[in-house]
């Protein structure tokens, strides 16, 4: 009986702890919010909720409990403006993590993403020409994350201006997202996640050039001598092997009356053609 309740516990334990896989590639685009499902499960709904600034999250009724992977939000944002949007998927008891919405364009609701990359840096270009600085002056601000490809971006605090990162790594990607921050809370989606390369330095690429041109003389001079060795040290073997293959003519390999071929038995004779010797009988 105690080995029931144990195992009874133990799938208790298994099944509060799993989880769904999360929608994947959730963006908002206009009053169209999109995902992608990271399953192929028939039996998966999605729940869709906004929030407005200050406020805690809220069912969007009209897509809660969908099948679909789409979902109208222009509701949401006639009556409050800017809203974040996020969505998890449920199958019977298992929940997904919550997905946020990210938005590929630059509105009034999500900073427009502009980088600038020189050797060793990367610069978030940003502008106060947006309406909720309009509205709000300063106390509409940007967040910038960013980090290396790969790895969980860094908050890197909030800037009316342009922000700046040096010291990167050449070579390397690096991914930069930012959102709105009005009376420091964040304020609609977040743009979506951009990466660029941080190019090289023009002295590198000179040095890099340098060194290539370097090792093609040496590989020409390499080249140069060995076949000057060849030339000098092999003349005769290569003249053997340029040499065409000696042939006997056939007029002088056919046999004749009265004619008779006389050649030596001897292997070291063996390319000494002797002459056609005629005996007359009287």
């Amino acid at each position: 009986m105690r080995l029931i309740v144990i195992c009874i516990h133990l799938v208790v334990q298994v099944l509060s702890t799993a989880q769904l896989a999360p929608p994947q590639n959730v963006h908002v685009q206009g009053d169209l919010l999109t995902w992608t499902p990271a399953t192929e499960d028939r039996d998966v709904i999605y729940n869709v909720q906004y929030k407005v600034l200050w406020q805690e999250w809220n069912d969007l009724p009209s897509c809660i409990g969908t099948a679909l992977n789409y979902c109208n939000v222009s509701s949401t944002k006639r009556k409050n403006g800017c809203v974040k949007l996020r969505v998890q998927a449920k199958r019977h008891e298992l929940d997904s993590t919550q997905v946020e919405a990210c938005s590929r364009q630059g509105d009034t609701c999500t900073p427009e993403v502009r980088l600038t990359v020189r050797p060793g840096s990367l610069t978030v270009n940003l502008s106060r020409n947006h309406s909720l600085a309009l509205h709000h002056g300063g106390h509409a601000q940007h967040r910038v994350y960013y980090g290396k490809e790969g790895k969980p971006l860094e908050d890197s605090g909030c800037t009316t201006s342009s922000m700046s990162f040096h010291n990167l790594e050449q070579g390397q990607r690096y991914c930069v997202k930012i959102e709105y921050i009005l009376y420091f809370e964040a304020v609609g989606p977040e743009s979506c996640i951009q990466c660029v390369v941080i190019p090289d330095s023009e002295h590198r690429s000179n040095v890099t050039a340098a060194i290539a041109g370097v090792v093609a003389v040496l590989v020409l001079i390499a080249l140069i001598i060995l076949i000057a060795y060849i030339l000098i040290f092999h003349k005769k073997r290569i003249k053997q092997l340029l040499q065409p293959p000696l042939e006997i003519p056939a007029h002088i390999l056919s046999t004749g009356s009265g004619h008779h071929l006389l050649s030596s038995s001897s292997p070291a004779e063996s390319f000494d053609i002797p002459d056609v010797v005629e005996v007359t009988v009287n």
